[in-house]
């Protein structure tokens, strides 16, 4: 690629989307020049709204656009297999929304087009890009916390009732685990591994068949573990602490945090704190950028592999719980 500035296409006109394409006006390297829609009236309105070029009535002919370097997907993720298959067919580098798909096979799938075509394909886990995170990342490598021995991560928000929205509908793929879960599963994944060597959970299901709360235990033995909690009908901190052997470290609101807090044995606290303008996906959709211009086919952040194993993850403790979404062959318990 040679030009300076990628250029994204936006694949979905929802909430998320708008975020994203909000964002885009805080990267450097990179322009929104198209939207696709389900239907022509919607990308239209939603190009007129952020001042995007051309509107698309369908996701395929967005991924026609010999313009579109790269691909933003935003819909729910059960479409996230079907509309990431139809832009790599397209020759199109794609960033798609966590969590990446309903299950590992659907993953499976993705990542071996994509590295059959040579495309780019990054799941949009955007709290690994936050400059906290990035600060949190580098305190572990310098060892001021010591060895890490404990994570703990939790995301929960209760919605309101309602049987046929998306979260708590099974055909949907609705449920604590993949909607909230994927934050402290994927957190917990960033400190000590994507593979812990035990997993223990327990879940509470409500009427409609999803997993409305869930407690998960990660066994990376070596005495290090990981305790993960999430839900779509309880209210939580939202809080993320990393505790090590000289110290801890604590990120309030961690899946979207602006601080950062170090506490080391006997030191006075060092706090990290972002003072950024933007909501903060514009860190992810710069990096996406410099990969692309870089010729990379992956992240160093958040690659391929590891989103394949935070999948069976996934599949591993819905198994434990017994849940299936429709049209599922397998189930790994």
């Amino acid at each position: 690629m040679e030009q300076r500035k990628v250029r994204w296409g936006i694949l979905s006109t929802g909430w998320i989307a708008e975020q994203f394409v909000k964002d885009l006006a805080h990267v450097s390297n990179g322009e929104c020049v198209a939207v696709g829609s389900r239907t022509k009236e919607s990308a239209s309105a939603f190009a007129q709204k952020h001042g995007i070029p051309r509107a698309y009535g369908s996701y395929e002919e967005l991924a026609q656009d010999p313009d579109v370097d790269v691909i933003y997907i935003g819909t729910p993720h059960p479409y996230h297999k079907e509309n990431t298959l139809t832009c790599l067919r397209a020759g199109k580098a794609v960033l798609c929304e966590k969590p990446f798909t309903i299950n590992s096979g659907e993953l499976q799938e993705m990542a071996d087009l994509a590295r059959e075509k040579g495309l780019f394909l990054m799941e949009a886990m955007w709290t690994r890009f936050l400059p906290p995170i990035r600060k949190v990342r580098e305190w572990i490598a310098e060892g001021r916390i010591g060895d890490v021995k404990l994570v703990r991560a939790e995301f929960g928000f209760k919605t309101d009732w309602n049987p046929q929205h998306r979260l708590l509908d099974l055909k949907l793929g609705g449920g604590a685990l993949l909607d909230a879960g994927i934050y402290p599963v994927s957190f917990a994944s960033m400190v000590l591994g994507p593979s812990p060597e035990q997993v223990h959970s327990t879940a509470h299901i409500g009427e409609t068949g999803v997993d409305e709360h869930f407690s998960i235990l990660l066994d990376y033995g070596g005495g290090k573990s990981a305790l993960l909690s999430g839900a779509v009908r309880v209210d939580m901190p939202n809080e993320a602490i990393i505790y090590g052997s000289e110290g801890y470290i604590r990120i309030p609101s961690f899946l979207n945090s602006k601080e950062a807090v170090l506490y080391v044995n006997g030191e006075e606290a060092e706090k990290f704190e972002d003072n950024r303008e933007s909501l903060g996906y514009n860190f992810e959709a710069e990096a996406v950028g410099e990969y692309l211009l870089a010729g990379k086919q992956d992240s160093s952040v958040i690659s391929l592999d590891e989103s394949l194993k935070l999948m069976q993850l996934l599949d591993q403790i819905r198994g434990q719980w017994g849940i299936k979404y429709p049209g599922e062959s397998f189930l790994t318990s």
